[in-house]
């Protein structure tokens, strides 16, 4: 375990599902072909080794689109793992949609929760495998760009992984949040940056090398998704006392 509470668990190789394989034939074609997404810059993306795809969110569709607009290379995402328990048909077609489309069961929270999300993702980039991450934590309902959570810089400092940073425009009209369907009358631009290399800041030991390395990649999401800046951590007020006075205190906003 690292001083900041990281843990450091072997790498555990990602193996593709008989599902997974199934939704890079035939799902992601088929979503290209209906929604028509226009990509910019897919040559940024290294064909093979680590590297952390960083985007903006502004919708539930953005972890689809990103290994949409990403193929050929496999991209996988974190969801929260009631997608993966649900019973009966409902459940069934739930876990086979994520399965299919990269996404790997985590359950989500704060504490421990939040540890055992970061050392999934470490683990996939250990494997060789391509990760897509949201650093700002959860969808914007406004529009702006939020700050961004450091746990994405720790990652590609802890592993050396590139980041290529990624401005999504439009998702958030195909599927606002609240609906249930998406709209097949929108179109999706999905821009990829040049891939950063952040070894420069420092170790990700060190909390300062970790936020000056994420308002890099913010600073790269901005320039391609040309949203406003909203300057401050996209969160949902404090519900108890003791949420008020943790957000009261200094602290590192992973």
């Amino acid at each position: 375990m690292t001083s900041d509470g990281i843990p450091d668990g072997d790498a555990k190789p990602l193996q593709p599902s008989a599902l997974y394989t199934f939704g890079r034939i035939a799902v992601a074609p088929l979503a290209r072909a209906i929604y028509r997404p226009h990509v910019e810059g897919r040559e940024n993306i290294p064909p093979s080794g680590p590297v952390i795809l960083a985007s903006n969110h502004l919708s539930f569709i953005d972890s689809i689109a990103i290994p949409v607009a990403a193929a050929p290379r496999p991209v996988h995402f974190l969801a929260k793992s009631d997608y993966f328990t649900g019973k009966g048909v409902k459940g069934w077609f739930s876990r086979a949609f994520f399965t299919a489309v990269g996404a790997v069961p985590v359950d989500r929270g704060a504490g421990q929760a939040a540890l055992d999300a970061l050392e999934r993702q470490r683990q996939i980039l250990a494997s060789g495998a391509a990760v897509a991450l949201h650093p700002e934590g959860t969808r914007s309902r406004d529009g702006r760009l939020y700050k961004g959570r450091t746990g994405v810089a720790f990652l590609a400092l802890e592993t050396g992984a590139p980041v290529v940073p990624i401005g999504l425009i439009g998702t958030d009209k195909v599927m606002p949040v609240g609906a249930k369907v998406p709209s097949l009358k929108e179109r999706v631009i999905v821009r990829f940056g040049e891939p950063l290399d952040l070894s420069h800041h420092g170790p990700a030991s060190s909390g300062r090398a970790r936020r000056t390395a994420t308002d890099e990649i913010m600073a790269a999401i901005h320039a391609l998704s040309g949203q406003e800046l909203a300057g401050i951590y996209n969160e949902l007020p404090a519900q108890t006392p003791i949420e008020k006075l943790k957000r009261a205190l200094p602290h590192e906003r992973r």
